[in-house]
């Protein structure tokens, strides 16, 4: 069975950096044109899994320091190896937040280009729509990203029932107390956040804060920053338990956001940052999906509701951060909900 030629290059600089495109011509098993060898490493150059050192003949390709973020992973393979067989990185890793987030764009140029057209298409359907279509919409949204968010926590209220519950009040039987709790506060943020669309801009550990308490109010759950260590289920993965170390790690998250150009990066850097940091007990998914989508809707971006994305699909892509800083899966998911909520909402 032949490898992936990208693969095989790939493969290759991780034992033979600084390697020319003819000695990777030469070493590779399926045989290719140099100049087919020289388009995979110009892709593999813009999807920021190589880079190069020196000029024209004297060019030489490695491995990029954004190789890992980028890498593709079979996570069905990935996932096959129980939690104590996958070798990981099992401690928060600040480089991300100083070194390496910094320096690099999530988005390869096809990626921002497929999210800017559909941008414009949310653009052109909503200039059609009167104020009061659109916040029919609008309110369809935060139903299912209410009920979304919530069932990616777990709770067991079905998508009728929750709309029952956020617009008539009505809780349905047999369910528990703090899950229509859980529900109305996620309607409770989303409101805030459509009524103050400036107020995390910009981005501030305080703010986030506030995004937390209106997300727990009236559950069992501790608010602020937490001064103890949690543990994550379905991962080896241990984040920060030092309270002035997670203070700085959401600082410099927060810096890092608002010196971002791109709104997407912006947005996808919370939804993921929040929950990798794990700043708070509990909570911390809830307040990372409101922290995104206050971000594209101060800027006029079209809302995510991730209604349509496999809750145990959405787990695996984020424990796939946690464990291997490895953003692509999730990447994907974040391309693909905003694509569905551009064709679906408004």
């Amino acid at each position: 069975m032949k490898m992936n030629i990208e693969k095989e290059i790939l493969d290759f600089l991780k034992s033979n950096p600084e390697s020319s495109s003819n000695q990777i011509l030469e070493n590779i098993e399926e045989k290719k044109s140099i100049a087919t060898i020289k388009r995979v490493l110009s892709k593999l150059l813009s999807e920021n899994l190589i880079s190069t050192t020196g000029k024209g003949k004297s060019t030489k390709y490695k491995l990029s320091p954004f190789y890992k973020l980028f890498e593709n992973i079979d996570i069905q393979q990935y996932y096959k190896k129980e939690i104590d067989e996958r070798t990981i990185v099992e401690n928060f890793n600040f480089a991300l937040l100083a070194d390496i987030l910094p320096n690099v764009n999530l988005f390869t140029v096809n990626e921002l280009e497929k999210l800017s057209t559909l941008q414009d298409k949310f653009n052109q359907n909503i200039s059609g729509l009167s104020e009061y279509q659109y916040n029919k919409e609008l309110e369809r949204l935060a139903i299912d990203l209410s009920w979304k968010s919530s069932q990616i926590e777990g709770n067991t209220y079905s998508l009728l029932e929750t709309e029952k519950l956020l617009k008539e009040k009505e809780t349905a039987s047999g369910k528990t107390k703090e899950e229509a709790v859980m529900l109305l506060n996620h309607k409770d943020a989303i409101d805030f956040i459509v009524e103050n669309p400036d107020y995390l801009y910009p981005l501030t550990v305080s703010k986030i804060e506030d995004i937390h308490s209106i997300l727990t109010k009236e559950l069992d759950v501790d608010r602020n920053i937490r001064k103890r260590r949690v543990g994550i289920s379905g991962t080896n993965y241990r984040p920060i338990d030092n309270e002035s170390q997670i203070k700085e790690a959401l600082s410099l998250m927060c810096e890092l956001i608002n010196k971002k150009k791109n709104i997407f990066e912006q947005a996808l850097l919370a939804l993921v940052l929040i929950s990798y940091i794990q700043p708070f007990v509990d909570g911390n998914k809830r307040t990372a999906r409101i922290v995104s989508n206050a971000i594209l809707i101060n800027h006029k971006y079209c809302p995510i509701s991730f209604r349509t994305v496999d809750s145990v699909d959405y787990k695996k892509a984020m424990l796939l951060f946690y464990e291997q800083n490895n953003v692509t899966i999730f990447k994907k998911i974040f391309i693909e909900q905003f694509e569905f909520a551009v064709k679906t909402y408004f």
